[in-house]
């Protein structure tokens, strides 16, 4: 008897505990939902326009496939229309949110040189995880600029002629130019704080990256940023913080599990190798990583992410009546 009342008192406790987890899950979510109306995509000569409907107020808590792609283009042409000064200086502000990101990495994930030579998978997945995914999370949530999402957004806008090429080119060298400005910084705050101690991951990546063959380089730039922009794609349909969250999470611990480059990132990390003496020049930092990576970026943002999306949503390839 002893026991049955106890199993029972046991089992009410967990189902008040699993409702008020339910309670406070759902309650929060609700605190991120923002009230949005519900939009469709009506196509013109000149773009993509959306359309509300005044008699239908739902919270969307995930784009429809059109209205992402809408908002995309939506997203690049505010941007690219920006003023320089501006872009510069949310790229600065970007460069260090994804080199806080790298610093995390490499402090954790790099520090796991036991793990990494007994599981070498379970490594890379520490390493993906702790890092990258916080920093794009940063930008995205404070409206930064990230060149590497530039390359899908702003080349939406302008297939969709939204923006002139002046925009586009606007838009990718002053967000380029801020990024490497804000991950220099870090870079060289992250070497005066010693927090690396003697760990040799910085130097190790750095010089790995830098031996790369030149169309390596390239590939695995379009690779990774095929998934960051993805990450960014999804993310922009996402009105809660935990949708955005997820949808970052899972494609940039991937690109930095599979060992991928990003080159905002490689800004960061390479100098900072190159502080604590990885046997680098300048010139093999730009010339033999940094430019390739940077093109593949821009083909992988560009074409393999926004391409398909503006031929099947958009305007791209389609004759203006």
């Amino acid at each position: 008897f002893d026991l049955t009342t106890q199993y029972l008192s046991w089992n009410s406790q967990m189902m008040y505990f699993k409702n008020l987890l339910i309670g406070l899950l759902a309650g929060s979510s609700a605190a991120f939902a923002v009230q949005q109306p519900h939009n469709s995509i009506r196509k013109s000569a000149t773009g993509l326009a959306m359309v509300s409907s005044p008699d239908s107020i739902l919270p969307v808590d995930l784009k429809a496939p059109p209205a992402l792609y809408a908002g995309a283009v939506a997203a690049g042409t505010a941007k690219s229309k920006a003023t320089w000064q501006k872009i510069f200086q949310l790229g600065v502000v970007s460069g260090c949110h994804i080199g806080f990101g790298a610093y995390l990495a490499i402090s954790v994930g790099g520090a796991c040189s036991g793990i990494a030579a007994s599981n070498p998978g379970l490594q890379k997945i520490i390493l993906g995880s702790f890092g990258l995914p916080f920093g794009l999370i940063m930008t995205l949530v404070t409206g930064g600029e990230l060149f590497t999402g530039n390359t899908a957004l702003g080349f939406a806008a302008y297939q969709e002629g939204q923006i002139s090429w002046r925009d586009l080119l606007k838009s990718w060298i002053s967000s380029y130019m801020g990024n490497f400005v804000g991950s220099l910084f870090l870079a060289y705050l992250a070497y005066t704080s010693t927090t690396l101690a003697s760990g040799p991951a910085a130097v190790a990546m750095a010089t790995a990256k830098c031996s790369l063959a030149w169309n390596v380089a390239f590939v695995r730039g379009l690779l990774c940023n095929w998934l960051v922009c993805m990450a960014v794609y999804m993310a922009s349909g996402c009105s809660t913080m935990v949708g955005k969250m997820t949808a970052v999470y899972f494609p940039i611990s991937a690109f930095v599990a599979l060992g991928l480059d990003h080159s905002v990132a490689n800004m960061f990390i390479i100098p900072l190798g190159m502080l604590r003496g990885a046997d680098i020049t300048i010139a093999q930092f730009l010339l033999k990583n940094l430019l390739p990576v940077t093109l593949g970026n821009i083909v992988g943002g560009a074409l393999c992410v926004m391409a398909p999306f503006g031929t099947t949503f958009g305007n791209w390839g389609k004759k203006k009546q």
